[in-house]
């Protein structure tokens, strides 16, 4: 069964009908500029389930019964995994020259000492956790004793796979200076698609899941040092923005570091939060 992509598109129902359901499950907003970019990334999945237009991928989708089974790889179409290690390098920066030592001096309870915990909210395909690991790694080299876990989540089940596998093109990992890429990075022998892996011990330290920001709770510690959600909150209406953040705020101890994307702005929301420099954010003693 074939179709002509330039000739199929989604009508303003269609496209209305697919824009809700996308926004009630993942919170991501689906405005009418955005139809020409979905209709193109579910070409593919119309091609996969061998139907032959993106209006009976609708029907089949929400009129005839495979909503449960089609919701993964439609969200996984949908969502927009943008990633680059060290992006926004003045979070990355700050952490390593003010925020760690901060955590540090923290007070624990008697006989409760622990790693300190990081969480990566909206980790795409893994670019910022391991970008957290290989910091943390060399920050331990000359801090004794200093030991941490990351969590890393998201919605896209493929996304995932892809950070769980731990492999970027080269090109990728050039903004990572020289002596954490001699260190923990591995490069492939292939010089036609040349790749790197991070190595075992980088892998090892991230713990990867799957976790929808608009759940109700998520199954996380509630006590993280640091949690990254960056640039994924732009998506969301402000109403669905201040509900995750108050559910972050809730796994985030007393002082303990909120981050953010530079073109997020949070200042306006109640939150028990208060603003240490551009983007970054503390929990409220």
């Amino acid at each position: 069964m074939t179709f002509d992509d330039n000739q199929d598109s989604l009508s303003s129902h269609d496209f209305a009908r697919l824009g809700t359901l996308i926004e009630q499950y993942s919170g991501i907003r689906m405005p009418p500029n955005k139809r020409v970019m979905v209709e193109g990334r579910l070409r593919h999945r119309v091609r996969a389930l061998n139907l032959p237009t993106l209006h009976a991928y609708c029907q089949h989708v929400l009129d005839g019964g495979a909503l449960e089974s089609e919701l993964p790889d439609l969200i996984d179409a949908i969502t927009t995994n943008k990633t680059d290690f060290f992006r926004e390098i003045e979070h990355f920066r700050f952490l390593v020259e003010h925020g760690l030592d901060g955590l540090m001096a923290l007070p624990h309870a008697p006989g409760q000492a622990r790693p300190m915990k990081l969480w990566s909210a909206a980790c795409a395909t893994g670019a910022e956790p391991y970008t957290l690991a290989m910091l943390l790694q060399d920050f331990s080299r000359t801090h004794r004793g200093f030991d941490f876990e990351i969590f890393a989540t998201d919605i896209c089940t493929q996304a995932l796979e892809k950070a769980k596998n731990a492999v970027y093109p080269e090109e990728m990992a050039a903004v990572i200076p020289q002596a954490l890429a001699q260190r923990y990075l591995r490069y492939s022998r292939q010089r036609n698609t040349p790749t790197v892996r991070l190595i075992p011990e980088i892998r090892q330290s991230v713990s990867f899941g799957h976790l929808n920001l608009m759940d109700e709770s998520y199954p996380l510690p509630t006590d993280m040092d640091v949690i990254f959600c960056r640039n994924i909150l732009i998506y969301f209406k402000k109403e669905t923005q201040k509900g995750v953040l108050q559910k972050l705020c809730h796994h985030l101890r007393p002082r303990g570091y909120l981050f953010v994307g530079h073109s997020e702005t949070i200042t306006c929301m109640d939150l028990p939060l208060d603003q240490v420099t551009t983007a970054i954010f503390m929990r409220k003693p």
